[in-house]
């Protein structure tokens, strides 16, 4: 088995390049992430970053081919070896610097540095490593054993697929989805449709409706209830500039079932009231507003 895992390293390791490299490469996703990832804080540019981004994808791909082709020449598995060693130091440069930022691993995750982008780096480096020193083709491998390889590469695959966590969507999600059904939310202990609190604030804050309110909202959660089917949640906030500063309740309503295990994003209302008159304002007054500048907080 030892022996049928180092022929078949080349072949592994050349379709996780080769799936990276190609996002990275070809992707439109590839110049919408960039600016999320540490890459695009480390070079203080996000069109820097896209073109870095794009370049390793080009060598991700040409390395992918070599293990493809000649994978019994040693350079493919040493390059493999070098850019692995090169990711693992950049995801702790990234991780050190700009813990919020992505990685830009495959152009498509948007989510934090994870100890999963660590371990598919160091897939990469010890991948590279034995390849280059095993200089073993993978076919005679395929051939004379098709049985143990589907296997061994099936299970290969499925390790990949666990350590991406833009793939969560595809297998993760809908795992989690069938566990809340059949045996209720673990904080809750009981099985019920009802989600925690917390949860539909981390929902909420990874929303539009956020985002468009952001400048206005200046305190932390404040008040919640439900209200047939609702969740609402109430901010305070204030609007106009420093010398027409008004107050106002930013009130949000979203499914009080919805959470990040439940499928597409919900549907996110959002109002203003104005705290001295009790009346609602109209999102048009707030644009309106002498100056839409974020007011300091008062210390």
């Amino acid at each position: 088995m030892l022996s049928l895992t180092t022929s078949l390293a080349p072949l592994v390791l050349a379709g996780l390049l080769g799936w990276t490299g190609t996002v990275k490469a070809f992707s439109r996703g590839t110049a919408q992430q960039a600016p999320k990832t540490a890459l695009a804080r480390m070079l203080r540019s996000s069109e820097r970053a896209t073109t870095v981004l794009r370049a390793t994808g080009a060598g991700e791909l040409l390395i992918a081919a070599g293990l493809l082709v000649v994978p019994a020449n040693p350079v493919p598995g040493a390059a493999a070896a070098v850019l692995g060693a090169g990711f693992l130091g950049y995801l702790g440069y990234g991780r050190a610097v700009a813990p919020e930022s992505t990685c830009g691993c495959s152009a498509s995750e948007d989510t934090p540095i994870t100890w999963r982008a660590f371990a598919r780096a160091a897939v990469v480096l010890i991948g590279g490593a034995t390849v280059a020193v095993a200089q073993s083709p993978w076919w005679p491998a395929v051939s004379e054993r098709p049985a143990g390889a589907l296997v061994l590469l099936a299970g290969a695959a499925a390790v990949l697929v666990a350590l991406s966590a833009d793939l969560d969507r595809w297998w993760l999600l809908p795992l989690r989805r069938t566990r809340l059904r059949v045996f209720g939310h673990p904080l809750l202990g009981t099985a019920t449709d009802q989600v925690p609190v917390a949860a539909s604030v981390e929902l909420l804050e990874n929303s539009l409706a956020w985002q468009a309110a952001a400048p206005v909202v200046r305190s932390a959660l404040l008040d919640h209830w439900e209200d047939d089917g609702w969740r609402i949640l109430q901010y305070s906030g204030v609007y106009g500039d420093l010398e027409n500063a008004r107050p106002v309740a930013v009130v949000f309503a979203l499914d009080a079932t919805a959470g990040r295990d439940t499928g597409d994003d919900p549907i996110v209302r959002v109002s203003y009231v104005d705290a001295d008159s009790g009346e609602a304002v109209a999102v048009d007054e707030l644009r309106a507003a002498p100056s839409r500048r974020i007011l300091p907080l008062a210390g």
